[in-house]
Parts: structure tokens; C-alpha cells; sequence
């Protein structure tokens, strides 16, 4: 007979964390195109709190059995004054049913609304997530699961022997053997000095003064004899040296996010960076618990600024790619050690810059910066294809943490993302 074992230890005290689990299942797909809308009204930060979920009725909505009246039967109708036997009533004009879905207004009644859940930070990176992964990653830092520590706490009185702290187990001995035997000691010195004074003061022959010391010589022989039954050492004074396990933080990570902010990247581009930029952001929340964001707009010179900055101003002339990534170099050198963070690089643009500064900017990223990061992913929010694009060209053949894609449309983001993050064998769905 078979028998199967469901492990809630892990639901604590929430029981319909099952129901919940089947829910998120059975309705994956709508799931997964409500989180898809509700990204476009974050920002890059507001990956930290949970989202309301809504979910259009019509496809909870459950198939239900009625029975029909069947059969042939005459019945009256109170109330009926306009109807005979036999007439022909006219449909309901405006469609059928008087229901809150028929189109016209009303002031009775209610209404039916939408389904509307709410869905946890983890519940919601896990819809976005959950066929992705780092890809060509020297994971040197990097785990998933928490690492631990081990170090001194003290002492304790459970261990393994070779744990044992000697000098403390037998401190702890003397101690009690002291506090046990501390009363019968001075009693003992007590009955060694009466029995000495009795020694002196007994004369030959007098019977009952022998007999007094004779008591007395018993009374110090059991003394003798409590005081030797206490242990040595007991099991309870050994000591063993205490190690507790503490997690240690999961590995930093650095992401920088580079944008071209001339006069030829409009609002609608920048719209196309900033959701490309907030899928990243949510993959790497996704391995690690800390991360940092560093913006680098330019246009000619390259500046780092605030998120608001990043995404709303607007600079007219020329482009000059390279400043960013000179500065994105500058910053890492300064601020972020390769060996204690794991560094990633998104960049967005047209495509548009200087011709003589595109090979620049392909030395830049082959000999500087690949070096140095984990990842770096180029995503060009135009169609055509210039010097840039061809000069990066050269490095996506030759560079496996670098990658390049297209995407000029909102609904192409997410595509494009899947494509530059997805694990390796896993095929995207049509």
C-alpha cells in the first residue's frame, strides 16, 4: 500500500499555503501576464514589496451543472396581467440578461469584479524567473543557498572529547571538590584538635576518657572516608569548547547601468532601457542579498547620477560612447574590489556615437572591463545598425561574458532578456 508524505514543516503556522501553491499553478499563465503589466509602473528599486495581482473573472470563472424544468407542465404565474396562452414575447432590448454585464448603467445592484491577489516578492520573481540563470559565471563567490561560519562561543558542558578544554574541566573539579567537601574539613580540623587536647589532658586509667577519644578517633575516620568518596572528576565538571554556526552574507554584487541620454534617445527609448534595466536588477535580487546600482548617463563626457537623473534628463550634441565605460572603469577601481564584488554591466543605446570612438570602445570593453566583470550585456533600442554595433559584433564571437541583442518595441524587453539570461539548453517558448 502506497503512502504519501507531505513535509509542511516549512508552512509554519499558514495551512492554506497549499491551496495557495495549487492556485498559483492552475492560473500560471494569467499569472505570469498580470507580473509582465505590472513591471511597466515600477522603478528599478521597487523590487522590495509585494504586488497586487488581478486576474479577470472570466478565467477563474468554474463550470457549473443546473437542472433544467425537463418534462411537460402547466404552472401559473401570479401577477401576470399583459399574457395570454399563446403570445409571443418580445427579447430584451440591448442584448440578453439584465445583468451588471449587459451595458447599460445602473444605479442597483452590484457589480462583479475582478479577481485580485496579492503576490509575495518571492512568488513575484519567481514567475519571472524561474527558467533563467547566470550564465558563464565563475562562481567563486556565489551561492544560493547561505553559506556558514563556524567560531568560538565559550564553553559548554555537551562536546565530542576531542573538544575537551582540560585546564577548564579540571578548574571546574577543584571548585566543586571545595565547595562539597568544604564543611566535613572543617569539622575534620576541628575533631583533630579536640582529639589532641583530649590526648593531653587524659590521665592513665581513666576509662572514660579513652572511651571519648576512641569516639572522637571514629568520628574523624568517617570524615576521612566521606572526604574520600567525593570524585576526582565528575561528568559534570568536564568543559568542552563551544563553536556556533553563523551565516556569513551572501556575496555583493555591483550592477552598472550605462545609457546614452543625447538628444537622439527620446522618451520612449529611455522607457525601453529602464525595463530592460529593472528585469536585471530583479534577476540578480533573485543570487544575491545585496546589490548596488551605479548610473552612468552620457553624452560627450560621461556622469554618474541618480536614478531620476538617469531616466528623465535629456542633453543635446554629439556622443562619445568610451566616456562611460572610462568611467564605469574609474568607479570600479575605486569603489568595488573584483575579488569581494561581483560586477555586472548593462548598457542601452541607439547605437549612435562618434566613428572614430566605436573601436575605442571595443578595446575598452575586451582589455578593461570584460576582465573584470561577470557579465556585461549591450541592448540597442534602435533598429539600425552602425559603427557600434558592428564594432561589439566582433566582441560577441570572441567574448563569452559579453552579449548583444536588439529590441525596439516594449513586448521585444522581455524576449530579449530570456535570450541574454536564460539557462543554457533551455528553449524559449513560442
Amino acid at each position: 500500500m502506497l503512502q504519501q508524505i507531505i513535509d509542511r514543516r516549512l508552512s509554519g503556522k499558514n495551512k492554506s499555503i497549499g491551496n495557495r501553491e495549487r492556485f498559483l499553478r492552475r492560473y500560471k499563465t494569467q499569472i505570469r501576464d498580470a507580473v509582465r503589466r505590472a513591471v511597466d509602473q515600477r522603478g528599478i528599486r521597487d523590487i522590495e514589496r509585494s504586488e497586487d495581482i488581478t486576474i479577470p473573472k472570466k478565467d477563474i470563472s468554474e463550470p457549473t451543472f443546473g437542472h433544467g424544468q425537463g418534462g411537460k407542465r402547466e404552472m401559473v404565474h401570479p401577477g401576470n396581467q399583459d399574457y395570454l396562452r399563446g403570445d409571443r414575447i418580445e427579447r430584451p432590448k440591448g442584448g440578453g440578461g439584465g445583468g451588471s454585464g449587459s451595458g447599460q448603467a445602473s444605479d442597483q445592484g452590484e457589480g462583479t469584479d475582478d479577481f485580485v491577489f496579492t503576490l509575495s516578492k518571492e512568488e513575484f520573481m519567481q514567475v519571472f524567473f524561474e527558467d533563467l540563470a547566470l550564465p558563464h559565471l565563475v562562481r567563486t563567490q556565489l551561492a544560493e543557498t547561505p553559506e556558514w561560519k563556524s567560531h568560538r562561543a565559550g564553553f559548554t558542558s555537551d562536546g565530542t572529547p576531542n573538544n575537551l578544554h582540560v585546564v577548564r574541566s579540571m578548574r571546574g573539579a577543584i571548585g566543586r571538590r571545595i565547595a562539597i567537601g568544604s564543611e566535613s574539613r572543617r569539622e575534620l580540623r576541628e575533631l583533630e584538635e579536640r582529639l589532641l587536647q583530649m590526648k593531653l589532658d587524659a590521665r592513665p586509667g581513666d576509662e572514660k576518657a579513652a572511651q571519648a577519644i576512641l569516639e572522637v578517633e571514629a568520628q574523624i575516620v568517617e570524615l576521612r572516608m566521606r572526604l574520600g568518596r567525593i570524585p576526582y572528576l565528575d561528568p559534570i565538571d568536564l568543559r568542552f569548547r563551544n563553536r556556533v554556526r553563523t551565516p556569513v552574507p551572501s556575496s555583493k554584487a555591483v550592477m552598472f547601468c550605462l545609457m546614452d541620454v543625447s538628444g537622439s534617445m527620446d522618451e520612449s527609448r529611455k522607457d525601453l532601457a529602464k525595463r530592460f534595466f529593472i528585469l536585471l536588477y530583479l534577476f540578480l535580487t533573485k543570487h544575491y542579498e545585496k546589490i548596488d546600482l551605479v548610473f552612468i548617463r552620457h553624452h560627450t563626457q560621461a556622469q554618474e547620477v541618480d536614478e531620476h537623473n538617469f531616466f528623465h534628463a535629456t542633453e543635446t550634441g554629439g556622443t562619445v560612447v568610451s566616456s562611460a565605460l572610462v568611467l564605469m572603469e574609474e568607479i570600479i577601481k575605486a569603489r568595488y574590489n573584483p575579488s569581494e564584488w561581483n560586477i555586472y554591466g548593462a548598457q542601452a543605446s541607439d547605437g549612435d556615437n562618434w566613428h572614430h570612438d566605436s573601436g575605442r570602445c571595443r578595446e575598452l570593453l575586451a582589455e578593461k572591463l570584460l576582465p573584470l566583470v561577470r557579465y556585461f550585456a549591450y541592448v540597442q533600442v534602435a533598429e539600425e545598425e552602425q559603427n557600434l554595433w558592428e564594432e561589439y559584433s566582433q566582441l560577441a564571437q570572441s567574448q563569452r561574458r559579453f552579449a548583444m541583442r536588439k529590441a525596439t518595441d516594449a513586448s521585444q524587453i522581455y524576449p530579449v532578456f530570456r535570450d541574454l539570461f536564460k539557462k543554457e539548453g533551455v528553449q524559449e517558448a513560442a
